[in-house]
């Protein structure tokens, strides 16, 4: 005789509180990010050890930022048409816990060593793609009970954490070992640790959507794949304030330096020796952390005013991180820091309250279009431009004056829309 089958909402247990799911999602990129960035901050002196000039470093690793985030035009709505958040998460972890650790083999593979760690830098970053509308998706539901902004924030501060963490380890490693590659072999430690807290917290909360308001969570897109299927009602469109945005951050990410770059310069320029690279990349994640959060409880205060902020950021790091004077590269890297931890946390809080909650998915995906061919160029331009730096600055500030005004058109339609100046956003179904 068998036995009835019992949802699965009800075997996991009781609801975890939407604090815990935060911070549980917190540790789990914690986690990953000790290996996602404990490799990225010794991608350029890899590269460069394999053959690869400042060019090819620039667009490796341009290359990859543009993967990371411009496949969510493809994974975010893929996600929202299927409502299988958990599924495209879990495999886009896989693939960095996957991928990082085997850069170790780069260096015995003699001629190919360039191109396998080049695959597996991409394959990274195409992880990060795979998993990040669809994580972000099930972070927004539990994140819209305790204020996005502060969800987002604390999300972001252990997210970082791992990010400073990841290069530590391996500095400590290549300090001891005097090479390279066991750097990338030890950090399928934190991988695996991931992976099982993934899969854990999968199992506890399986519904990201009992966190919403109720008119919310029945919106098409916003139940989880255990939920009924997809609502066939016509979406929402997204607005002129969302693509306003969105080339916005095309131009904020056109003029940011990867790390890959920096990375290579200080290796090259011989400025620090190769296990202190990665503390410089630490260190800038650790500030990472710290502007997420001031900038995620800001966004709750004064709202996306804050956001300001990031086009003069990214406008220093030319200036500073690629001279020739070490105190002047610290000031670059911090300033590098701090614009990607609001890049990649406070700046979702808005994109977040820009469009219909059944639309995150796709919103996140098309804005992450933007954000990827604007970090191709910004690689690209980088590393073409390498050995002339007062150009590159000049091409960078420009970059930043016109995300500058774009963000002010943002946040004044935004202000006039919430004031109740502008109609609503269109409802689904609506023509």
């Amino acid at each position: 005789m068998t036995r009835p089958r019992v949802p699965l909402a009800e075997r996991v247990g009781p609801l975890w509180s939407p604090w815990r799911v935060v911070i549980s999602f917190g540790f789990v990129s914690l986690a990953v990010d000790m290996v996602s960035d404990g490799g990225r901050s010794l991608a350029g002196p890899l590269l460069g050890q394999l053959g690869a000039s400042a060019l090819v470093v620039g667009l490796v690793t341009g290359a990859g930022d543009a993967i990371a985030q411009a496949f969510r035009l493809v994974s975010g709505p893929w996600a929202d048409r299927t409502g299988k958040y958990w599924t495209f998460s879990l495999i886009g972890y896989a693939m960095t816990a996957i991928c990082i650790p085997l850069l170790a083999l780069a260096p015995a593979a003699g001629g190919a060593g360039l191109v396998l760690a080049s695959a597996l830098i991409l394959g990274d970053r195409t992880g990060k793609a795979v998993r990040s509308p669809a994580k972000t998706v099930l972070l927004a539901g539990a994140a819209h009970a305790v204020g996005r902004g502060r969800g987002f924030a604390v999300h972001k501060s252990l997210d970082q954490l791992g990010a400073f963490l990841g290069p530590l380890l391996v500095s400590a490693v290549i300090a001891v070992s005097a090479v390279i590659w066991p750097a990338f072999a030890v950090l399928a430690i934190p991988a695996a640790l991931a992976m099982v807290l993934l899969i854990w917290l999968r199992t506890r909360v399986p519904d990201m959507s009992v966190y919403e308001p109720l008119a919310e969570a029945a919106a098409p897109g916003a139940a989880s794949e255990i939920a009924s299927a997809p609502s066939r009602a016509k979406p929402a469109r997204l607005s002129a304030r969302f693509y306003s945005f969105a080339a916005a951050a095309f131009a904020a990410n056109a003029g940011l330096v990867t790390f890959g770059v920096i990375s290579f310069h200080l290796s090259d320029s011989g400025l620090v020796p190769l296990p202190v690279v990665p503390l410089f990349y630490g260190a800038a994640m650790a500030i990472a952390a710290l502007a997420a959060l001031a900038s995620g409880f800001l966004y709750d205060r004064w709202g996306p005013v804050v956001l300001l902020a990031v086009p003069v950021l990214i406008a220093l790091v030319p200036l500073f991180a690629l001279s020739e004077q070490l105190a002047a590269v610290v000031v670059g890297v911090l300033s590098w820091g701090a614009a990607v931890g609001i890049l990649d946390s406070t700046v979702k809080a808005l994109v977040a309250d820009l469009v219909p909650s059944g639309r995150r998915g796709t919103a996140y995906g098309i804005f992450a279009a933007f954000e990827g061919v604007g970090a191709f160029v910004g690689g690209a331009l980088a590393g073409a431009l390498y050995d002339q730096r007062p150009l590159l600055s000049a091409i960078v500030i420009g970059l930043q004056l016109v995300s500058m005004l774009l963000l002010a058109i943002t946040v004044w339609r935004h202000r006039r829309q919430r004031r109740g100046g502008e109609e609503a956003p269109p409802q689904p179904g609506s023509p």
